[in-house]
This record gives C-alpha cells, structure tokens and sequence, in this order.
C-alpha cells in the first residue's frame, strides 16, 4: 500500500437543503402562534417586511414578486415542484387548490369563526367570554409566604425562612430534606425546624408539609379535629386509598357512623394547599383552523386571527434602490428583497398545505364530525399522505402542534390518526380511541353492586363488535387512568362510607 500523495477526482450525489428551502419545511412545523412569532422576528430583522393586522384593508402581497436585481434564489414554487436545478422537491400540487389570502373571516368580517353562532368551541367573538379575565392575579404562593414571614420573622430566623419558601413547591410542600437546608445554610437543625414549623402555621393551612399525611394533620389541627382516631386514619391513609373499611375500623378502634364522619372530614380538606395561588396564567389553547358543516359540505379554514399580513414594502425598496450604494449595499439590499419575496411565498404555501392535509382529515373523518368519537375510523399519516399524494414526513409536520375547531370541541391534529382494532363480526375495523370511548361509557355506567371485571368488560364489547383481548383493555383502561375493577369497588365502598 502506498504511502505518497496524490490527487483523486471521485464523482458522487448528495442532497443540499438550502436555508431557503429549510426554513419551509421548518414553518410546516409550527403553529400559528409560533409563525406569528417566526414573523416578527423576521420583521425585524428584514426592513423591507412590513406585518397587517387581519382585519387591515391594507395593500395585498402580489402573486409572483418582482425580479430581484443580480442572482435570486430559487422561488418557493420552483423548488416545490422540482425545477430548481437539483433541489429537493416539497410535496405540494396547486393544481385542486383554491387559496386566498384574505380568509372567510376577513372578507365577512368576522373573526375566524366561520360565522357560527356558538358552533364551534374554538371561536372568539367579541360577545363570547374573554377567558384573560378568569386568570389568577393574586400573588405567587411564594410571595404571599414570604409577606406573613417578613411579619412575624427577622434576623438568621427570616434568612432560614426564605430559603425555605424559596424550596416549597406549587403544591405547598417542602421536598427537600432538612437536614440537607440545615447543612447548606450552615446551621443548627433544630433552627431549620423551628423556622419550617412557624412556616407551617402560615396561610393556606398545610403549606409546608413534607408529605400528604403532614398537610392533612396540619389542617386537622388546624380544624381541631386532629384526635387520636383520626391521627391513626391519616397515618394509614394507603388503607383508606385501598378502601380497606374493616382494618381502618380496628385501627381507630370506631364504628361505622364514627368512620363515616372521620372520612368526610378528611375529604373536606385540601391535598394541594398551594395549588391555589400564584403560578403561571393558564392560556387557552388556540386552534390553528376552523371547520364548520355547511349544506354543500364542510368549510375548513385557517384561523386568521393569529397569522397578520406579511407585506413587502415595495415603495422601500424602489426609494432605498434610487439612492448612492456601494456593491455591498445594492448585494444586501437584493437579498433582503429575496428573503421577503421567499417568505411570503413559503408562508402562502404553508397555508395551502395545511387547509389540504386538513380537508383530507375531514373527508376521512366525516363520521366523527357527524356522529362522535364512537365513529372514529382507524386512519395513518400513510393514508393521508398516499390520498393527497405528498411524503409521509410532509403530513407529520403539518399535524405536529396544531389544533383543530369543531362543533364537537377543539382536538389536536394528531387526535384523528389512531390505529385500528379488529372488528368482532368480521367486518371493518374500528379505531382504538373509538374502544377507549366504550370502554369509558360501560365504567361510567356500571352498578356500585355489580363492578365489571376486564373479562366481562371483553364480553361487552365483543357483543357491541369490538374483538379485543382482555390485556389490551386493561392496556386501554390504565392509559385512561381507571383503576381495575378491585379498586373501583373499594372506591365506590369508600363513597358510599363517605
């Protein structure tokens, strides 16, 4: 083998994604507001990019851009149907579509609804309830601690306070042991203990307990109800979990009317003290598109009022191009009119994909629109993707982190790809979120003297045409969080005690 130089000439493909055609495949991905974000940091970044509101009447964006002076990149349509030159094609066929810029919404004026009076859960008109006003504006859990601290507190006792304030969680409870606080402070245990019991006379009661059995005493304490009884019921709380009336009885030395009372009281008092204060808003989660019934078939749109107007400010360019420029300048100034020209293009291409991906979701579905969850029809990102011919990846982006609005509620993209359970008689299949559905109804509706076993479960759906095995309802029932049948019985003995 030789050791010396030499020069080799080897021929070889490759695929080169260029950030143009990245950053489309990137936008499949993501929501309307992750877009509404994506755009504004491009408008600020891109002086020529100028943003509308939904409802602006505003100039439109032009169908095809005008050429850009110099080399441009290859426009989005070129590399989507294949002709730019060895770039990767992205599935799209314009050739079925019908697109606008402007929505229904827009047009009507109207507010992505679709024009539904009530409808669909997903609409926002300005007669519905503005869900901001229902958010939490009182203090943080912390900061209410930290005000009844600074009250009663001072010195080394308020430093050992704040950091264990700063260590309970959004429950109300201290995770961390104190021993270890003790150590990492640098002081007596005793004075970590004495600070955490202070704490623990705090507003909401039970706040600072370092288990569930500690929350629950502190508030029976509190009640002055935290006898010797029931000091015995918290302390065996997995029996009173496990439904086990008869060793509760014997531990606590009561009957039954005695036991009765204890439970309800203990039911009376609040597992998750901090739960309520503080803590993040909870933000409503906003669909993407709207789908409506109208007499001709259903309507599909995208949620206009999360997407402004992206507009190229064209005057800008013509006024920036008039002026003295260097080579430098006159080479920037023509990329920023091709990053414009390319995003509005990718971002009108985004949408078109998206209503078809959809429009086939709901001619596939069209029973669960109509009927409900029970006629859910086994479906895969395959099926979707061979019907509108695009990839199989293409279909995944689009329905990644989006949400659809309907009359039956607002449902995740993903929601509708399920896999498929073999019907009893023979017949088509059934989708697994249809069984889970059925599976959910007969518990709901079982007798509290008649629990029904997975096997029975079996039986009863066989009978209504589902053929599944017993450990894939048990697989079923314990994804939906429902206990076997053992401990609904014991929970249904515990209600009725209770």
């Amino acid at each position: 083998m030789s050791l010396a130089p030499r020069l080799d000439l080897r021929q070889s493909q490759s695929l080169v994604m260029t950030p143009q055609l990245q950053q489309a495949i990137r936008l499949l991905a993501l929501s309307n507001l992750e877009v509404e974000a994506f755009i504004g940091e491009e408008i600020e970044r891109n002086p020529l990019l100028d943003s509308a509101a939904p409802d602006d009447d505003g100039p439109t964006i032009d169908r095809e851009p005008e050429p850009v002076i110099g080399e441009e990149p290859a426009s989005a349509d070129a590399l989507l149907n294949g002709d730019s030159g060895g770039e990767a094609a992205l599935d799209v066929d314009f050739a079925a579509e019908s697109f606008h810029h402007d929505s229904a919404a827009d047009q009507a004026g109207m507010d992505g609804s679709l024009g539904l009076n009530g409808g669909g859960s997903g609409g926002m008109s300005e007669d519905g309830p503005d869900l901001d006003a229902f958010a939490d504006t009182s203090l943080s859990l912390a900061d209410h601690l930290l005000h009844q601290a600074g009250e009663v507190l001072s010195a080394r006792d308020l430093f050992i306070a704040q950091h264990l304030i700063d260590l309970i969680d959004e429950a109300g409870y201290l995770t961390t042991p104190v021993l270890d606080i003790a150590t990492r402070l640098g002081v007596p245990l005793v004075a970590v203990e004495d600070v955490l019991e202070t704490i623990q006379t705090f507003d909401p009661t039970g706040v600072g307990a370092r288990d569930l059995a500690e929350c629950l005493a502190l508030q029976a304490k509190e009640a002055d109800r935290y006898d010797p009884c029931m000091k015995r019921l918290i302390e065996n709380l997995d029996l009173v979990a496990r439904g086990d009336l008869g060793r509760l009885k014997r531990l606590c030395d009561v009957d039954d009317e005695d036991l009765a009372d204890m439970i309800r009281e203990l039911r009376g008092y609040d597992p998750k003290p901090g739960c309520k204060f503080g803590g993040e808003a909870m933000q409503a989660v906003t669909p993407d598109l709207f789908v409506a019934r109208r007499k001709d078939g259903w309507a599909i749109e995208i949620n206009a009022a999360t997407l402004p107007k992206l507009l190229v400010n064209r005057s800008y360019y013509v006024e920036l191009s008039a002026g003295p420029q260097d080579k430098a300048s006159k080479a920037w100034l023509s990329d920023m009119l091709a990053s414009a020209n390319w995003l509005v293009k990718a971002l009108d291409q985004r949408q078109r994909t998206i209503i078809k991906v959809a429009s086939e979701i709901v001619k596939q579905q069209e029973a669960f629109f109509l009927h409900g969850v029970a006629h859910l029809k086994p479906m895969t990102l395959r099926q979707v993707a061979d019907a509108i011919e695009m990839h199989e990846s293409t279909v995944s982006r689009v329905t990644s982190n989006k949400y659809l609005s309907c009359a039956r509620g607002l449902f995740e993209l993903k929601y509708f790809f399920t896999s498929a359970i073999q019907a009893a008689d023979g017949g088509d299949a059934v989708s697994a979120e249809a069984v889970k559905s059925a599976i959910r109804a007969l518990i709901q509706a079982e007798d509290s003297k008649a629990i029904l076993s997975d096997d029975t479960l079996v039986d009863m759906l066989n009978v209504k045409g589902f053929g599944i095995a017993r450990r894939t309802v048990a697989k079923y029932r314990e994804a939906m969080g429902i206990g076997s049948s053992v401990q609904r019985r014991r929970q249904k003995a515990l209600e009725g005690v209770g």
